[in-house]
């Protein structure tokens, strides 16, 4: 059987413009079969590409569960994708769609790394939280199909005993964990009693109660358990008041039983984390972003709980080290997409490309809704898809326009945290207008329907960059460099940032500064580094993050941070910041110390402070430390003085006998 590959194409009943040989080409394959009613009338033509072996692409999204059940069927579902060149370019107003059609089949071509990810366990037992009949209700129909637990606030009007499920009054002080592994510590606990003729009463109470459970449905109509709480897996919260929430929430519940693939969002490398040394608090701004509480403080470097991490991406955006990198999945692999789709769009025609970045729930379904009832995309503008919007920091802006992007823009919805996003657009405006662009080629698009983002994006007010795109190969603070470096090869002054900014200078006040050296011991990066024969401190400004360790650590408050960027050759060689010479030692001429500050303690002591008037002792100040030891264990009147050293005996000594016999 041949063993090529296939590429099937559909006008979707002649509703869009296609070209099979310029798709074939960014495709890369040798059949290419255009059709009409592939779902239809023509689906022998999918059922044959699919027998005959080989991968095979189809090119049409809306009907994928029926081509995947089809593949199923025949043995060949490990080789068939699917990809939407419709909605996303097909259907338009604009002229020409088919160089995005062939960048976003190229796309789908490149190979995608698999993310990582771990299985978690449901039992299925819940607790549900409630304070009135709302909840009594819900524990009853769930207890059908999982092992409840009802805990109430107040003391329901009416209850007798259930065997279905088990009754409780009390409230919860303290909650943690997710799916599978929530603990909760539950004060004024006291549960049903069983026992006894008329109304149930409940045992006494007692505070610090603690159970686990793999589900909490929440309807009590309070403040969540936790931050986020749409982005804890197993946790249920909705108003008791809202019956639609509630009813979507029981129902969510009731799935939550078995074993699920967890992915593990985000990959963390301790080794490069800047938040603290020495007990010196540097970068916290994992800490500060993550919606969900899955970051904390582990002594010099965070923890990132991957059970309670929602993959929104924020902490890789903001972390100025790259030890947080996104992993679902890499953002090289994102940067390959890129480069992919803007290439294969102008090698087929284009011009001047613009990205979308958006998320599938949200963004996905406007681009929908605008390509099947309203104008559709403009064709030059490209839709990348990603895991979440929050993910997409000022690298991959930057990165979008070095490739060849010449705007770079992204859809949020109702459920975005603006932080991350906001601040890393400012960094990204900052860089182009330092180069000399227009700040408005980045922004963040808020449409509330899609008519609201047609009309931004048909509207193309904005003059592109013309940029010689590169090729984006390592760490997202290498991508920026160069993509900066790229979009404004004239810069040769550093471009100022804002507050925050993962790139920049510092600054050392030389006459505060005492070339202790403290800084340069604490710099998590080597950004800062000393000179092996003189008292000096360099700095490398490309490998400064700007965490601010050093100048949380100088004893004399000499050191302040400049955010910047600096596009030259001079910031990826260390440079001089401040050096003075050594002071020679007065007995043997070796240099150490810091001669100013050698000078200035002996100024200050002798003479004025009793231990160093009349005495030597200001000599050992000026004394290298081998020579300061030997002056005090050998000099007159020290009080570590330990008298001569007996002569030293040898064998030979014993068999010459030259011992005198009275030793």
């Amino acid at each position: 059987m041949p063993d090529t590959k296939r590429l099937l194409v559909c006008d979707c009943a002649g509703s869009m413009a296609l070209n099979p040989e310029i798709l074939g080409k960014a495709a890369g394959v040798e059949g290419v079969t255009a059709c009409s009613f592939l779902c239809t009338d023509q689906v022998q033509v999918a059922t044959d590409a699919l027998s005959e072996g080989g991968d095979v692409t189809i090119a049409c999204r809306q009907e994928a569960d029926f081509f995947e059940d089809l593949a199923e069927e025949l043995g060949a579902s490990e080789r068939l994708q699917t990809v939407d060149i419709r909605d996303r370019a097909g259907w338009t107003n604009d002229e020409n769609a088919v160089p995005k059609q062939a960048a976003l089949l190229a796309e789908v071509a490149l190979p995608r790394p698999q993310t990582p990810s771990r299985d978690v366990t449901s039992g299925g037992v819940c607790l549900i939280l409630g304070a009135d009949e709302t909840a009594l209700t819900a524990a009853k129909r769930l207890s059908d199909v999982l092992a409840v637990t009802c805990l109430m606030t107040e003391a329901p009007d009416f209850v007798r005993p259930i065997n279905s499920y088990d009754l409780a009054m009390g409230n919860i002080s303290k909650a943690s964990g997710t799916i599978g592994r929530f603990e909760v510590t539950v004060d004024q606990y006291a549960p049903m009693q069983r026992t006894g003729r008329g109304h149930p009463g409940f045992l006494a109470a007692k505070d610090g109660a603690r159970s686990q459970c793999d589900i909490i449905l929440d309807i009590r109509g309070q403040t969540p358990l936790f931050p986020a709480p749409e982005k804890r897996d197993g946790y249920f919260h909705a108003d008791p008041k809202d019956k639609l929430g509630v009813e979507r929430a029981i129902f969510d519940a009731s799935q939550m039983v078995g074993t699920f693939e967890k992915p593990l969002y985000i990959r963390f490398d301790p080794s490069i984390c800047a938040h603290s040394r020495a007990q010196q608090t540097g970068c916290s701004k994992c800490l500060n972003i993550c919606p969900t509480g899955a970051i904390t403080p582990a002594g010099d470097v965070v923890s990132i709980d991957e059970n309670i991490c929602a993959g929104c991406g924020a902490c890789a955006a903001v972390c100025p080290s790259g030890a947080a990198s996104y992993d679902d999945p890499s953002v090289d692999y994102l940067f390959r997409r890129l480069r992919v789709l803007s290439q294969t769009f102008r090698d087929s025609g284009g011009v001047s490309p613009r990205v979308l970045f958006h998320d599938e729930e949200h963004g996905g379904e406007m681009i929908r809704l605008s390509a099947r009832f309203g104008r559709g995309l403009p064709a030059d503008v490209i839709p990348v898809d990603v895991s979440n919007v929050e993910g997409v920091g000022h690298a991959e802006l930057i990165a979008a326009m070095g490739v060849g992007f010449t705007e770079a823009l992204i859809l949020i919805g109702p459920k975005t945290d603006l932080t991350a996003p906001e601040t890393e657009i400012e960094i990204a405006r900052a860089i182009l207008e330092g180069g000399g662009h227009n700040p408005e080629l980045v922004r963040l698009l808020r449409p509330q329907a899609p008519d609201d983002l047609e009309a931004i994006l048909y509207d193309r007010p904005i003059e592109p960059i013309k940029v010689e795109p590169i090729l984006p190969l390592g760490s997202r603070r290498d991508v920026t460099r160069l993509a900066s470096a790229t979009l404004s090869p004239a810069v040769e002054a550093p471009i100022e940032l804002p507050q925050g900014a993962p790139y920049g200078a510092i600054v050392i006040d030389k006459d505060l500064c005492t070339l202790c050296l403290s800084c340069i011991s604490l710099c998590p990066v080597g950004a800062l580094t000393d000179h092996a024969d003189r008292p000096a401190v360099n700095f490398q400004e490309s490998a400064c993050l700007q965490c601010g360790i050093c100048k949380s650590t100088c004893p004399e408050s000499a050191i302040s941070l400049m955010p910047q960027l600096n596009l030259s050759k001079q910031a990826i060689i260390p440079q001089m910041l401040h050096e003075e010479e050594p002071f020679e030692c007065i007995e043997c001429s070796k240099p150490f110390g810091v001669k100013s500050t050698i000078n200035k303690v002996v100024e200050k002591l002798e003479g004025k402070h009793w231990m160093y008037t009349n005495s030597d002792n200001s000599k050992l100040i000026q004394m290298c430390d081998d020579c300061r030891v030997r002056a005090q264990y050998h000099g007159e009147n020290s009080p570590f003085q330990a008298g001569e050293r007996p002569t030293i005996r040898t064998t030979d000594d014993y068999l010459t006998g030259k011992l005198d016999d009275t030793e």
